[in-house]
């Protein structure tokens, strides 16, 4: 259920990822004409962007490749790219395609023609501008999803082991073990693959030398390096603690500094190396955007690895109820950090409130809030489990401890006068007359003080949990093989055998009200672990998405730079039918064309029903005509990709007033054709 839950939202969220810079100009312009040829290409982008080997590449008039000098950034400022041109260039118009890595990690490319002297009669083709490789990304987004599941549920499952002091923590091996293998082996996997990634190629690439040297220059890749360090780390700390984990040890009631520490800076190590190559550590407000981005991300972690926890105890081992009930506790604060962090994180993303209807990254987000406020009702249930139980348990405990206490008021008879009457003497002497009465009043206790256990949280488990406590709870004159032999024994009666240690009574069936809310909180536990794994999916999402504020200041800087800027055209149509039921039905198409300028152009297109809402039809056709030149109509040859429709290269080959027909097809016999005029730059 959780893989297919994986593989939904990466097929859904498995487009392109938008990086965070944009470029803001060029020198020459794009489109200009220069009277002499430029020794250097310069561009200017929005923020920091790292330089490739192959960052540039120049194409004559006749798409002949043109040898550059070499490539780096203008005066020394990070957020520009130059490189030298030869001395004789010729005339006529040159292509320059360039390709760069934003500050957040992700590759960016574009091209763009200028002339010298004058322009070519026949302007060449603009090469394509792909920004990655489609198996590449995907793989690449496919290691990125598991290295977040990985890291919630080794920290996670850590922090619930330290935290909330499971009485067994055999079967949370298992899970420390897989989080740390599959985040060491993702990370070792995104390493090989960043360089391809990052250069638009193949896969097979990621076992060239060269990419790999590339890389362990580079900050994401030095990030990446130092997550392998930290989880070498991480493996010691596992195994100095591998024998309590094998032998099922009970924890201490409380836990020291040590382990606390031992938790906490390995987890927030491992969260800075994220926020270091991600969103955060590029834009504004860098220091407080990282440090919400590692708390943001801590605080998934521990509510996601410590249900995970949480519920593989349920069905492996009895959970205590001071277990849930600390494990309640720290996911109330978890549920806090990560509202007070999602809202500044969604305020530096978006920028504007209607970022979160224009943009992906506002779509994307909106989504996650919905899967958050399922998470939270998925919570709040658990929590009302948890409260009934201990209400529950602590009337029984009650009723149970004055039931046991007449009943030992009962056993506690006077000895018979006769021959034992010397034995009892010498027995108050030193405390052991009323031995088997003590004994069973200690096994009493014993039973009394799981119960009490059970008061302070109310477990699913209690009963299972009552009997593997009951040992520990057994007085200190105790041992596992009956009562210690101390000095009194040489008193009176000595040759008598000593009494034995009474077991342990075995765990009581759960009552049908028990049962059910045992039922009811693993059910609700399980629905969290779901919920939570969408929302990590989403927020891995996030962080491969071109945020709101971003989104608006390329925009801005590819108008004021006389960039292409991506074309939206907004389609309204009703249809008209003989079928009651879908007669009248309104919505309108909202197409964009990116970027909207002769050549290749990817184009995606959504359909809102009449309240402004999403909806999906069964067919949707777009089509290109230009009737001055009695081209067309050329078929755009869309496909559905999940909730929206999609071309990735929609070849338009003359630039002027284009005309664009969408056809909405939303029954087997009834669809509807409308036409808009579209604007296509030279």
């Amino acid at each position: 259920m959780l893989l297919g839950t994986v593989l939904v939202l990466l097929l859904l969220g498995g487009g392109p990822a938008s990086a965070h810079a944009a470029l803001r100009g060029a020198d020459p312009a794009d489109g200009s004409v220069v009277k002499t040829a430029p020794r250097s290409i310069t561009l200017t982008f929005t923020e920091s962007v790292g330089l490739l080997d192959d960052s540039f590449r120049v194409f004559d008039p006749d798409n002949k490749r043109v040898t550059t000098g070499s490539t780096g950034h203008a005066d020394g400022r990070a957020d520009t790219a130059r490189v030298e041109l030869p001395g004789k260039l010729g005339t006529g118009t040159f292509t320059v395609a360039w390709r760069v890595v934003s500050a957040d990690s992700h590759p960016i490319a574009g091209a763009f023609t200028f002339s010298v002297g004058k322009p070519s009669a026949i302007p060449p083709p603009l090469p394509s501008t792909s920004v990655e490789n489609p198996l590449t990304a995907g793989l690449f987004n496919i290691g990125r999803y598991l290295a977040y599941l990985a890291a919630a549920l080794l920290i996670g499952t850590s922090a619930f082991a330290v935290v909330c002091r499971p009485p067994n923590v055999r079967p949370l091996g298992r899970l420390l073990a897989a989080g740390w293998w599959a985040l060491a082996g993702s990370t070792v996997f995104l390493l090989l693959l960043r360089g391809p990634y990052e250069t638009g190629t193949g896969p097979a690439k990621m076992l060239d030398p060269s990419e790999l040297t590339r890389t362990l220059g580079t900050r994401p890749g030095l990030a990446l390096v130092a997550r392998l360090a930290l989880l070498a780390v991480v493996a010691v700390l596992l195994l100095r603690r591998r024998g309590a984990l094998r032998d099922g040890k009970a924890l201490a009631e409380r836990p020291s500094r040590t382990e606390l520490a031992a938790v906490a800076v390995p987890a927030v190590a491992l969260a800075l190396t994220w926020a270091a190559a991600e969103h955060a550590s590029a834009g504004i407000q860098v220091p407080a955007a990282m440090t919400s981005t590692v708390l943001h991300l801590l605080a998934m972690a521990v509510w996601l690895g410590g249900l995970t926890a949480l519920l593989t105890l349920f069905h492996r081992a009895s959970v205590p109820s001071r277990v849930v009930g600390r494990f309640s506790q720290v996911a109330g604060i978890a549920v806090t950090v990560l509202v007070v962090t999602g809202v500044y994180q969604s305020w530096r993303g978006l920028g504007s409130v209607s970022a979160l209807t224009d943009t992906t990254y506002g779509r994307v987000l909106l989504a996650k809030l919905a899967a958050v406020t399922l998470l939270l009702a998925a919570g709040a249930r658990s929590r009302r489990t948890v409260r009934g139980e201990r209400t529950a348990r602590s009337v029984t405990v009650e009723t149970t401890e004055e039931r046991e206490t007449s009943d030992r008021q009962e056993a506690r008879v006077p000895e018979p006068v006769g021959g034992g009457a010397r034995s009892a003497a010498d027995g108050l002497a030193t405390d052991t007359v009323h031995g088997t009465v003590r004994t069973a009043d200690t096994a009493g206790h014993g039973t009394g003080g799981t119960g009490g256990t059970g008061g302070t949280g109310g477990a699913a488990d209690e009963s299972a949990a009552g009997a593997a406590s009951g040992p520990a709870e057994a007085p200190s004159g105790d041992t596992a093989e009956g009562p210690e032999r101390g000095p009194e024994a040489d008193g009176p009666g000595a040759d008598a055998p000593p009494p034995k240690a009474a077991r342990p009574p075995a765990a009581a069936p759960l009552t049908p009200a028990e049962d059910a809310r045992r039922r009811s909180l693993r059910r609700s536990v399980l629905a969290e672990v779901v919920v939570s794994v969408v929302v990590l999916v989403l927020t891995t999402v996030l962080t491969g998405t071109l945020p709101g504020r971003a989104a608006a200041e390329a925009a801005t800087a590819a108008q004021s730079a006389g960039l292409p800027v991506a074309s939206v055209t907004t389609i309204p149509f009703t249809i008209d039918s003989d079928d009651p039921a879908v007669r009248g039905v309104s919505g309108k198409v909202q197409v964009t064309l990116d970027p909207g300028q002769v050549g290749d152009n990817g184009l995606q297109a959504v359909v809102y029903g009449a309240g402004g809402g999403f909806v999906t039809v069964p067919e949707l056709r777009v089509s290109f005509s230009l009737p001055d030149q009695d081209i067309g109509p050329l078929d755009a040859k869309v496909t559905d990709r999940g909730g929206y429709w999609a071309a990735d290269a929609v070849n338009l080959p003359i630039a002027g007033s284009w005309e664009m027909k969408v056809t909405v097809r939303v029954s087997d016999v009834d669809q509807v054709s409308e036409s808009k005029p579209v604007r296509i730059g030279g």
